[in-house]
């Protein structure tokens, strides 16, 4: 089986002589951090209750060339953003959970550049994780990032993205030797705690335990994840993108946080009638006979929450099993049927992303179709056979302007509809 389309050998070299040139070092010292975007076929929502979730990266993300700085200095330029970061690893970085999260592949807020050291956030964000677990750090980088050109992260995880690059980076120039699992939890404590989103772990997740062809499958509660390779080769479909031009950070939208506490309302009720006052209050912990015996109680909104939680559940469970069949119909069947629970049980979503995934399920060859990311933005998410992918394509964008002109004009149209390929995990070439 081929493996990703990218990054290509002319990305990889242009990026090594960016650094060279900050550096002053031969290209042939850098070293680049690939660290891929990833989707959510099945599983949304729910690893922040350590739920079962699915995912796969795609081959778009972020590049982050580097070389070891020989002292404690960190100096990063930016393919987007104006202004260079400059900090030293031996500074106790404290968390920054006022700080607005930048979405780092899109460049055209200005407004965004000028806020202090904000692109920089995650750099110093990966620093605090590591220094928070003890991790002595004897040396910074010199590095350059970019994000795959064209491509507004909506909904494709960046942030993680990002996160896991400048972790990865920070490891390898001080000769760390850190498990996925371990920068999984990394990350969580950039997300989480240095920047206060109250988000799981499925996103660096998947972009840290991926492979090229497999379905990734993690339980978010034991951490415990495989791999599911398709028993008939998937070379018959393609990824459809399709971005909506809604944009939105998720620690300045108080959508987020609030579904997380609502889901943790839902738990901790039915957890009260199971008899089990003193268990974390995450709908993981809530059997699912105690869900059915007294969901009765739940209010409206926890109720819809906990129904979006454990049908859920049961769809990752079921398209897990369709995936490794082949079975692409059941899949794409499934992967509607979690947008819909996402849109009236979950309550996420807004009506121009919701028309753009109607579009979607009714573009010629689409499998099935949901919202990507958290649901509060604008990008949803296709599987389409490989044949008819192109005119797929076409037809969203052309239905899409005619029920959202004014959305539709602000997009690039070569990007507006994307056809991605699958994509392998973060590493360091």
């Amino acid at each position: 089986m081929a493996g990703s389309s990218w990054p290509t050998k002319a990305q990889l070299h242009e990026i090594r002589n960016k650094v060279s040139e900050i550096s002053g070092r031969h290209a042939e010292e850098v070293q680049v951090v690939v660290s891929p975007y990833r989707i959510c076929p099945l599983g949304a929502h729910i690893d922040h209750q350590g739920g079962i979730v699915s995912a796969m990266t795609i081959n778009k993300g972020i590049l982050l060339g580097f070389v070891p700085s020989g002292d404690s200095q960190v100096f990063i330029r930016s393919g987007q953003f104006k202004g260079d970061v400059r900090f030293r690893v031996d500074e106790i970085q404290q968390p920054r959970n006022t700080v607005k999260k930048i979405d780092l592949t899109h460049a055209s807020d200005t407004a965004k550049v000028q806020e202090a050291s904000g692109w920089g956030n995650y750099a110093r964000g990966a620093v605090y994780a590591l220094q928070s677990r003890g991790k002595y750090l004897a040396q910074g980088i010199i590095g350059y990032i970019c994000g795959s050109e064209n491509l507004d992260s909506s909904g494709l995880s960046s942030s993680a993205a990002v996160g896991v690059a400048y972790l990865l980076a920070l490891e390898s120039a001080n000769n760390m030797k850190v498990s996925a699992i371990d920068n999984i939890e990394f990350d969580r404590l950039i997300e989480n705690e240095y920047l206060g989103l109250r988000n799981g772990i499925l996103d660096q997740s998947a972009i840290l335990l991926s492979s090229y062809g497999c379905l990734t499958c993690m339980n978010c509660k034991t951490k415990e994840y495989q791999l599911i390779r398709p028993s008939k080769l998937h070379n018959s479909h393609k990824i459809l993108l399709a971005f909506s031009g809604l944009k939105c950070n998720l620690t300045t939208n108080p959508g987020y946080n609030c579904r997380v506490a609502e889901c943790q309302e839902a738990a901790r009720v039915l957890l009260r009638a199971s008899g089990k006052d003193e268990v974390e209050p995450l709908l993981c912990n809530v059997k699912l006979e105690d869900y059915e015996a007294h969901k009765c109680k739940l209010k409206p909104i926890p109720a819809k929450r906990a129904e979006h939680y454990f049908s859920e559940n049961m769809r990752v469970i079921k398209g897990l099993e369709a995936w490794a069949s082949g079975n692409l119909e059941n899949f794409g069947k499934l992967i509607s049927a979690s947008g819909l629970s996402s849109i009236h049980n979950y309550e996420c979503g807004c009506e121009p992303l919701i028309k753009l995934n109607e579009i979607l399920q009714k573009a010629p060859g689409v499998f099935g179709a949901r919202f990507s990311g958290a649901g509060f933005r604008g990008c949803c998410l296709a599987f389409v056979d490989a044949s008819r992918a192109e005119e797929a394509a076409a037809y969203v964008r052309e239905e899409y302007s005619k029920h959202q002109p004014e959305l539709a004009s602000q997009l690039n149209l070569d990007s507006a509809v994307l056809i991605c390929e699958a994509g392998d995990c973060a590493r360091v070439i």
